[in-house]
């Protein structure tokens, strides 16, 4: 059966994660909290902030980056996109 929760992003019942994304307190917030369709959302704005940014993910500011902008996406206003982004059409 799946794992079921309370998506913070969709306020829906929702199929969530199959694991912690990370082992730490913050892992297990999402792994409750966050369904498998907004973290999909999520890796994809991540994707976008490390290259909006040029971001280098192996160095402890943009992970710490990361995190905030994470938290503000899923249990926050929503995260705000870099001004310079424009949206890829289609």
């Amino acid at each position: 059966m799946a794992h079921m929760v309370f998506c913070t992003k969709y306020k829906a019942e929702m199929e969530g994660l199959d694991e912690p994304p990370f082992d730490t307190d913050f892992g297990q917030k999402i792994y409750k909290n966050v369904s498998k369709k907004a973290w999909g959302e999520w890796v994809e704005r991540q994707k976008m902030l490390l290259n909006e940014y040029r971001l280098q993910p192996w160095t402890r500011e943009a992970q710490e980056f990361l995190v905030e902008q994470m938290n503000e996406f899923f249990f926050g206003a929503g995260g705000e996109l870099p001004k310079e982004y424009v949206a890829p059409t289609t």
